[in-house]
Formats: C-alpha cells, structure tokens, sequence
C-alpha cells in the first residue's frame, strides 16, 4: 500500500495531499479578504509556492489548475499576476470561471495539482 501524506488535516480538509508523486492542493483563498482581485490574487499565489514547497515541489512541476472567480471581469487582472507568477512555457491546463464563492468578499480561488 503506497503513502500518502496529508498536510495539516481537518474535519472537512487537507491543505494538500501527496500521494504516489503527485501533490494536490486546497482551493487556495486569500486570508485578506478586504484586498482587490491583484491583491487577493498575489496572496494565493505566495499560499500555493509554501505549500508546493512544503512537498518538495514547485510551480515548474504544475500539471492543473483551476481558477474561480468571483466576477469573470477580474479574469484580466488576475491573469496578470498569474502569468508573471509562471515560469517561461510552463502553463499548466488550466479552466478559469465565474463562481458564487463560500465568502462574498472571497474575490478568487484556486486549486492546482502538481507532480514532484
């Protein structure tokens, strides 16, 4: 039976699980929830580096990503950070879409998949 690690586990979820040398992250949520989309954005983007790193990876190794938003009108805004945030021909697939979020003020969320 092969391992799997979990990271920080609750009763409702794990903040990442590691199994078989794939890493699959939370939907990633800004804690400032008072910041605009860039600043949101930013903030998640800087969760998902600590948590890839904690398993031993990083964001050259993304497979997945899946984007929520809050109003798909910050799809430009969020994209800007997301795409300097990239390394250079190393996009993953990727779905980006409109979303009623758990927390009105939660502009964007996301989940990524990573492999080791």
């Amino acid at each position: 039976m092969s391992k799997i690690i979990r990271t920080e586990p609750n009763k409702i979820l794990s903040k990442a699980v590691e199994h078989h040398g794939f890493v699959y992250l939370q939907g990633c949520t800004a804690k400032d929830v008072g910041k605009d989309i860039k600043g949101q954005t930013a903030e998640v983007l800087e969760t998902i580096d600590a948590l890839l790193e904690t398993h031993g990876t990083d964001k050259t190794r993304l497979l997945q990503a899946i984007i929520w938003l809050k109003d798909i009108r910050d799809r430009e805004a969020m994209n800007e950070l997301w795409s300097a945030w990239l390394p250079a021909g190393l996009a993953p697939v990727r779905a980006c879409v409109q979303s009623n979020m758990a927390d009105a003020r939660c502009l964007v969320e996301i989940m990524i998949t990573a492999c080791k």
